[in-house]
């Protein structure tokens, strides 16, 4: 019975009849076919409707999809008539936007900014750039630090679940602390240590920051390590040396660091000599169980203004109302921001037109499913996704259907662009039962369902499904197995070499993930029953989302 079914909703997905055209027949529909031709879209998931959005998404009339301005403009204009032209509702109690404000600070004058570290054993200084990068995470126009006591903790994690915890019997309140990226899993690679080579959330930088604050400290430095990371330091410089978004600290209510930054190795091997110590001895014992929180001999000091700026943009959000439980819904999200390096010429087709694209194209699906879904079904074209998640985080603690009352998050981005692919890789494999429906769909198109093949990179922290399941909502993020993006933490920096639309791109296999998710949401929107979390997953639904 089950094949059968997804064997129907595979015969709808290919449903490619009753041709529509782009325009509906307004002044702005007619300004949208100005700049962008007419074309006829079928009611089903097919390549050259996919083709047409990413053509759309990834040209230069919408000057680079970057948040705030025309660019903003013309982008959610064209989603939000695509999203007219199907059929669907306002997602936000009658509008079609939900305003996501940000603060962006940009350090002044980085190449004058200069990092000193005093020990008994000499005295360095650390230019911006080369050798280290700084700024503020709590909104400072002006921060300094002034002969501040260092304390090394390790990977910086406190993990209870793990039984591991670098701050313990150490009162860091009001110093320096020099962490090293990832976790000890990664430092050992061993499978029994937190996950062994996976990347997991205690590895990434900005929990890192977040548990240093928490822990009273006045500021935090990330040792890079290129491996460990899993992306190089110009990355980090490119992305510390311009403006840095956020959301505003009031919104999430947790502290934050007046100062943070990152060192290189090298840098960081300096220090400790400052101070009498052996970086790489230290940096061993950090992976073992038992180590403990070592001061160091020596003080760091540093000064720097910022600009902070505060603005808003925009979450894109329609709604497909359920016909018997309209209270529940199916999230389906794509983030439709782009940011590049000035001197790139990229147009974010990759990255993330192809998500965007097929979140226009399963809209189109089940605008035209029969029978209509029984749970209302919605989609959200995030911003500020490239900027550290921020139009999902805002989304989630603002959400238009209560998070009890949503039943998944299915996430698109950077789908494949070079042909088909016998089996689709689950980033974040095993975490949720929402696996096990994807294996069906994939069943019905006779290809199977594999775990992520660079769990090392940590994907899985780096899009916008992230934040519906640290708020406890299962999700689903997945693309064929045959494509793996390079890897890189935020900030565009997920972005292939070369992101220009190309019309010989073989998008059948880009079609195909789509279709597989679409079965996915189209299953979830007739059921009664909610996926859970699997047993020993990192995520879980709260108290109040239970029983449902």
């Amino acid at each position: 019975m089950r094949h059968r079914w997804f064997l129907a909703l595979l015969t709808l997905a290919l449903c490619a009849c009753q041709h529509h055209q782009t325009n509906g027949g307004n002044d702005r529909d007619a300004d949208t076919g100005a700049l962008f031709g007419y074309h006829a879209f079928s009611p089903g998931i097919v390549a050259d409707d996919v083709a047409q959005h990413m053509k759309v998404l990834s040209s230069s009339a919408l000057l680079g999809r970057t948040p705030g301005g025309e660019a903003e403009r013309r982008t959610t204009d064209y989603l939000i008539e695509q999203f007219k032209r199907i059929g669907l509702q306002p997602g936000n109690q009658g509008e079609w936007l939900q305003a996501v404000p940000y603060v962006a600070a940009t350090v002044l004058h980085p190449s004058q900014v200069q990092l000193s570290v005093d020990g008994k054993h000499g005295t360095s200084a650390f230019a911006f750039g080369k050798d280290m990068v700084v700024g503020t995470l709590d909104e400072q126009a002006h921060a300094a630090l002034n002969a501040s006591s260092l304390v090394f903790v390790g990977y910086g994690i406190d993990a209870p679940g793990e039984h591991w915890d670098d701050y313990a019997g150490t009162d860091v309140r009001g110093k320096t602390l020099i962490i090293l990226v990832n976790d000890p899993g990664w430092g050992t690679q061993d499978p029994k240590l937190f996950r062994g080579r996976e990347y997991t959330y205690f590895g990434r930088w900005n929990y890192k920051f977040e548990q240093a604050a928490r822990a009273g400290a006045a500021a935090a430095f990330i040792v890079h390590d290129t491996d460990a990371a899993g992306y190089p330091w110009r990355v980090v410089e490119r992305n510390w040396s311009g403006t840095r978004m956020d959301l505003p600290k009031g919104e999430e209510g947790t502290p934050r660091l007046p100062v943070a930054g990152w060192l290189t190795t090298e840098a960081a091997r300096q220090l400790f000599a400052n101070a009498g110590v052996d970086f790489d001895a230290l940096k061993q014992r950090a992976a073992q169980r038992g180590f403990t929180a070592v001061p160091l001999d020596a003080t760091l000091s540093v000064a720097f203004d910022s600009r902070i700026a505060h603005g808003e943009s925009h979450n894109v959000v329609a709604r497909l109302d359920g016909k018997g439980h309209a209270d529940e819904a199916i999230v389906y999200s794509a983030h439709w921001d782009h940011l590049a390096a000035p001197s790139d010429a990229q147009h974010g087709s990759v990255d993330n037109a192809t998500g965007v694209a097929g979140l226009l194209e399963i809209a189109e699906a089940f605008a035209h499913r029969a029978p209509k879904p029984h749970r209302t079904v919605l989609f959200i074209a995030t911003t500020l996704d490239e900027s550290g998640l921020i139009g999902s985080r805002y989304y989630v603690a603002h959400p238009l259907v209560p998070l009890a009352r949503t039943v998944a998050d299915i996430n698109l981005d950077m789908l494949p662009v070079d042909g088909p692919a016998s089996t689709l890789s689950v980033i974040g494999f095993g975490q949720s039962q929402l696996d096990d429906y994807l294996a069906d769909a994939a069943r019905a198109q006779r290809r199977a369902v594999m775990p992520d093949l660079m769990p090392e990179k940590g994907f899985f922290f780096r899009s916008d499904q992230l934040s519906f399941a640290r708020a406890g909502v299962p999700v689903l993020y997945a693309r064929s197995a045959a494509t793996q993006p390079d890897a890189a933490p935020s900030a565009g920096d997920t972005t292939p070499a070369s992101d220009v639309f190309d019309p010989h791109w073989d998008l059948s296999g880009t079609v195909e993930d789509i279709r597989a998710l679409f079965m996915v949401g189209s299953r979830l929107s007739m059921e009664d029953s909610y996926p859970q979390w699997k047993p020993g997953a990192d995520y879980r639904r709260p108290e109040s989302m239970q029983g449902l």
